[in-house]
């Protein structure tokens, strides 16, 4: 049962080193990660490695933007792009199973995401130990909930591009979904939730705020880091707000993945070509 899993999942991991894919992805959140740490303090006049709360902050907030968007173009084609080209009717003569196929490029997928945000995150962490002299203990604790966080969001946004891309009839289409549903995750509904937090007309319980908190992947991850490192900004609205366990942040993000995992498989299942 593993082996033609293994064998699409190396196919992807193949495809996305010979499109540059991997090297383009992983330029960009290891630069960005690298000049928030060594170049992040200009604004202030100095050129200091920010202390560790305030660094964690910039990095969570680098992830929230970039991989979800990463992981949206990594997987917008997967499905339609292969219908386009006629390769997906070719495999599905193979004697494989629908739900192979697509975990086969999920794992793919989240392998290349996975090199790539353990290089990224991983080598700012060995730098902040070697220039800082931070506790070796306290990075691997802080930034292995940063990746594995990271991780579980990159799978979230990858299966709803599986979902997007089995529901489309072409690529234009699929990307112009994805990037759209990017703008009302990452940046509208936390506009909004900010809103509801600070307007005291809006009569909205602060259970209810914290529900609505689950209700967002992207969200969800923040909080992660936000309860993990619990010397991050007091200040922040969404901070404050956070009452959930560590265990109840992470159940909900692999719920979120189970979910949209089921959903694309179902999508899957029932498409005709």
């Amino acid at each position: 049962m593993f082996t033609p899993i293994l064998t699409i999942a190396n196919k992807e991991i193949k495809d996305n080193f010979r499109n540059r894919w991997v090297v383009f992805i992983g330029l960009i959140l290891t630069s960005l990660a690298l000049l928030i740490t060594f170049s992040g303090s200009v604004v202030s006049g100095q050129l200091v490695i920010p202390e560790l709360p305030m660094l964690m902050a910039s990095l969570t907030s680098i992830g929230v933007f970039i991989l979800p968007l990463t992981a949206i173009l990594l997987s917008y084609d997967s499905f339609i792009g292969e219908e386009e080209s006629g390769t997906l009717l070719l495999l599905l003569s193979y004697p494989l199973s629908r739900n192979q196929i697509l975990l086969g490029k999920l794992v793919g997928h989240i392998a290349v995401l996975t090199c790539t945000i353990v290089f990224s995150f991983g080598l700012t962490a060995v730098l902040i130990h070697l220039f800082t002299g931070t506790s070796a203990l306290l990075l691997l604790s802080i930034f292995s909930h940063l990746i594995v966080s990271s991780i579980l969001l990159s799978m979230c946004f990858v299966l709803i591009g599986y979902v997007v891309s089995l529901q489309v009839v072409e690529k234009a289409k699929a990307i112009a979904i994805l990037l759209f549903i990017w703008v009302a995750v990452v940046l509208v509904y936390d506009l909004i939730l900010l809103t509801l937090m600070v307007a005291e007309s809006a009569g909205i319980s602060n259970e209810l705020l914290q529900v609505l908190i689950l209700l967002n992947p992207s969200d969800i991850f923040r909080g992660v880091m936000l309860v993990a490192a619990p010397q991050l900004n007091n200040a922040d609205s969404i901070a404050a707000l956070i009452q959930w366990p560590l265990s109840s942040l992470y159940g909900a993000l692999i719920a979120w993945v189970g979910a949209m995992m089921l959903f694309s498989m179902w999508l899957f299942q029932r498409k005709r070509l």
